[in-house]
Order: structure tokens, then sequence, then C-alpha cells
């Protein structure tokens, strides 16, 4: 599944590519969502050549899920080594499904500041919205049921696969 997501990158970056010229937008940052999306962002960072630093968010504290689930004992603190005042923003997740991940995401972007725009990158599009989210560029989609879920592992190599939960 290696090759497979390295192409799901290169399609990823050139509707990314083709967006951004669109919009008009020039110098993007990218985010990436830890752990996956921090993975997939570092590719997308680099193969679209952009100068700024890669940012990397991590939503634990803004899971809505938090005070059910508790705090994951390997949290690592998010970097975002820029100001998003202003800034278009690239946010990069692995896997979209409820679209809480991206609703925590974006919170936590506010709380830094007022992005221009941002646009969301998804690698994998599983189906199954609990909130009104869509991604503006996503590598696939996949037609997943409730017992099933993506699992991405990396980042060396990068791959992903269809696992049954035991719901």
């Amino acid at each position: 599944m290696t090759s497979e997501v390295d192409s799901l990158i290169d399609q990823m970056t050139d509707k990314l590519q083709e967006l951004l010229q669109q919009q008009g937008i020039t110098d993007p940052l990218l985010v990436g969502i830890h752990t996956g999306g921090t993975w997939v962002a570092q590719r997308l960072h680099q193969k679209l050549a952009l100068s700024r630093p890669l940012g990397e968010l991590n939503i634990s504290f803004y899971r809505d899920d938090f005070t059910r689930a508790g705090l994951n004992p390997q949290v690592s603190p998010t970097q975002l080594p820029f100001s998003v005042d202003n800034e278009h923003i690239i946010l990069v997740d692995d896997v979209l499904y409820t679209g809480r991940t991206i609703r925590a995401a974006m919170n936590e972007l506010f709380d830094y500041g007022r992005p221009s725009s941002i646009i969301l990158a998804i690698l994998i599009d599983r189906g199954g919205r609990e909130l009104p989210v869509c991604a503006d560029v996503t590598g696939a989609s996949l037609d997943l049921d409730n017992s099933e879920q993506v699992k991405l592992s990396g980042p060396v190599p990068l791959q992903f696969s269809v696992v049954q939960t035991g719901t």
C-alpha cells in the first residue's frame, strides 16, 4: 500500500496546486494534525516546495470527547512557528470520518489567530459525517461500514490499511 499512498499524495499535490492557483494563493502555510496528518503534511510540504515551515496541531485538549476519553499519555505540544493571522492555511489530516477532529483543529487554529482562509486536505475520506465538514482536496474516498476503520502507519513507509474494529 506504500505506492498507493505515494500516488494519492501526488494526486493531492496536483489538486492543491490547481486550487491554490484558482484562488490566487501564492504562499500558503501548511499545518498537519498530529500524528497521521503531520506525516501526510510533511510529504505535501516537500512536494509543494513551500518555503515557510510546516506547522503541527495536537488537538488533544480540543476534542469533544476529552472528558470521556481522558488525555493521551503521549501528548506533544502544538508547533506553529508562524502567526496564522491573515494567512491562507492548508489544514491536513490523514482520515476524515465524523468531522469532529477537523472541528477541534479549527477551534485550536482560531485560538492562535484569524486566518484569511483554510483549505482542508485529506488523504482518505471514509464517510460517516456527524458534523458538516467537507474536504477541499481528497486523495481517495472509501465506502466503509461502522465496523471498519482506516489505519495509517508511518512515517516511513507511509501506508494505510482497512481494519475491523470488532463492533
